[in-house]
């Protein structure tokens, strides 16, 4: 197969917008002294629905659609790095969808709208790279079935965002790679403050404003595309969404097939919906989850979609009268002492232990809670609940964040990442990310046959050693370097241990019997916080965006140099294959809440 040349997506888009803005002009001079024309389609915080709805009017084609997306991207993509790479053909794909419309052939609920895929997701059309330069000219030889999807009910894939190199699964301690940063692409900067982090010891170009996980949301925020899609091990779906004030639902694993997505492991890895509302989000799902379950992924029969794929019928505006929410007081709002010892790990950019979504490891004594600013809007939230009728169960403190026996509890109990818990070094910490990376990324590699450029996990740890003055492994791989040392083999016993105790903490003795004993509807966390807890049994959480509240950096930025506010979301989680009932409760909040505010620096 012939490889596509890919212009870079700069020049690329700059190319398209002078194409397109002559075109613009020969039309504005033909319609000179003509009646006036109706008010034109705004692509800025639209939605889904009311693009389906201007198309069906005949208000709206998608090649208008495209191409206001693409001056936007043209505009602001310099200041922003939100996508890898823009699809060359998205305006003659939007073509072909128009006249299908035209011929009364819809496609599905995403017919002519722009999206954009995670860099980690199969697109033949366009290279997937992962963020790794070992990666920068890979156009893999299959689609991800999820793309498949999004193409079959009507999406133009306008492009692939910038994400966290692998998933943040190539730098840990001592040097962690930043959120949003990669090889080929560079960093990602936060819309509701694009500046780079001034201060002398993460003076390397980083964000002010942490962007979250390794998807990103940024080109959502700055209405680059209707919406995307992101992935995550734990938390990258949820944290992005948290920070760039977004609507995202993080699926029960299985519910979306994941044939066709670089892995960190198969036992946590899910791809999901991010968007600026939960309705845009509901109907991704919809679209992502396929009507039957997927060969390639036999996990895709953990859940029964509901029927048709149609989310939309669980938008609710009164779906939180009778609901039972637990709010989780013990770490997640309140300081806590953890028994033993309290070390952390993290995964995918996100500490293992944060409740507060700063993006910095909580002290060892005291762990967890909030900061009097978020206290605040978690109590404002808590007060909506009420005023919609919600039964609130205050505290539902989660038993594996109370027990006192360090083999039973889940803050005691680290997910293995850096060169601090490589073989030897870590009988304190989980080794499932680690060992599955091994065992997943290896398979993935043997999946693209002659197109992949190295052949083993081992292989591409050499190739960044090679090639580090080109670019490769600024932060290093010690992520990487720790997931060669296992042996799938010889260590399966005791990744089965550990995976056991996973789910022990995060589902059974965590989510599943506080749930079961309050019978609750939902579990409401800050920000992004319960996104690792609910990572272990892979289950699923709904985001909304709500406030904003201090960004306090430590230490502090320097005098002269302020911060911006941060947003800041709600999250209602529950137990497997409750996506359902958990975007009925996100829906109604969100609209009793409309706390969504664009960026206002790209208007």
């Amino acid at each position: 197969m012939k490889r596509l040349r890919l212009l870079p997506v700069v020049a690329l888009v700059v190319l398209m917008l002078t194409i397109l803005t002559a075109l613009m002009l020969t039309a504005q001079t033909k319609r000179a002294g003509a009646p006036a024309a109706r008010k034109p389609f705004i692509v800025v915080e639209a939605t889904i629905p009311e693009m389906r709805a201007a198309m069906e009017q005949g208000r709206l084609t998608s090649r208008e659609l495209v191409r206001q997306y693409l001056i936007r991207i043209a505009t602001y993509e310099d200041k922003l790095h939100a996508a890898i790479t823009v699809n060359p053909h998205a305006l003659a794909e939007a073509d072909a969808r128009d006249r299908e419309r035209a011929q009364g052939k819809i496609r599905g609920p995403l017919h002519g709208i722009p999206v954009a895929l995670k860099d980690n997701i199969h697109t033949t059309e366009m290279r997937t790279t992962g963020g790794a330069l070992a990666f920068e000219d890979l156009v893999p030889p299959y689609e991800a079935t999820i793309t498949k999807n999004l193409k079959n009910a009507g999406a133009i894939i306008i492009a692939k965002t910038g994400m966290t190199e692998l998933a943040n699964w190539v730098a840990g301690a001592p040097t962690p790679m930043p959120g949003n940063y990669n090889a080929v692409g560079g960093q990602g900067y936060n819309p509701y403050d694009p500046r780079k982090d001034p201060r002398d010891a993460t003076f390397d170009g980083r964000a002010a404003l942490n962007t979250g996980g390794s998807s990103s949301g940024v080109g959502t925020a700055a209405n680059f595309w209707a919406g995307n899609v992101g992935t995550e091990t734990s938390g990258s779906i949820l944290s992005p969404s948290n920070q760039n004030m977004l609507a995202g639902i993080k699926p029960t694993v299985g519910r979306i097939s994941r044939y066709g997505v670089i892995p960190i492991t198969a036992d946590q890895d899910t791809a999901g919906p991010m968007a600026r509302t939960v309705s845009d989000a509901a109907i991704m799902l919809g679209v992502l989850e396929g009507a039957t379950p997927d060969p390639n992924d036999p996990a895709t029969r953990t859940c029964t979609p509901p029927p048709g794929r149609d989310y939309e019928k669980f938008l609710n505006r009164d779906g939180l009268k009778g609901a039972r929410i637990g709010i989780p007081r013990a770490f997640y709002y309140d300081k806590v002492t953890p028994p033993g010892d309290s070390s952390t790990g993290s995964a995918r950019g996100e500490p293992r232990a944060s409740a507060t979504g700063s993006g910095r490891p909580d002290p060892v004594e005291g762990r967890g809670g909030l900061n009097d600013d978020q206290k605040k809007a978690m109590e404002d939230a808590i007060a909506v609940l009420k005023r919609q009728g919600a039964v609130v169960i205050d505290p539902a403190d989660i038993p594996s964040i109370t027990d006192r026996d360090p083999a039973n509890n889940f803050l005691v109990w680290g997910q293995c990442s850096g060169v601090n818990e490589g073989r030897g070094k870590d009988e304190r910490c989980s080794v499932d990310l680690k060992y599955g990376m091994k065992r997943d990324f290896n398979k993935w590699l043997a999946s693209l046959g002659a197109a992949a450029p190295v052949k083993t996990l081992k292989e591409l740890i050499a190739w960044n050693t090679a090639h580090q003055k080109a670019g490769a492994i600024k932060y290093g791989q010690s992520n990487l370097d720790i997931s060669e040392e296992m042996d799938v083999e010889k260590d399966r016993a005791r990744y089965e241990a550990d995976r056991a105790r996973d789910i022990k903490l995060g589902g059974t003795h965590g989510i599943d019997e506080v749930m079961k004993a309050e019978r609750l509807d939902a579990i409401l966390f800050p920000a992004a916080s319960g996104a690792a807890i609910a990572a272990k049994p892979g289950y699923p959480t709904v985001i909304v965006p709500f406030a904003f509240v201090p960004n306090a950096p430590a230490p502090a930025f320097p005098a002269g140099f302020n911060a911006r506010p941060t947003p800041y979301g709600v999250s209602f989680t529950g137990m497997a294959c409750s996506e359902p009932k958990l975007i009925e409760l996100a829906y109604a909040f969100e609209q009793a809440t409309k706390k969504r505010v664009p960026p206002p620096l790209f208007p």
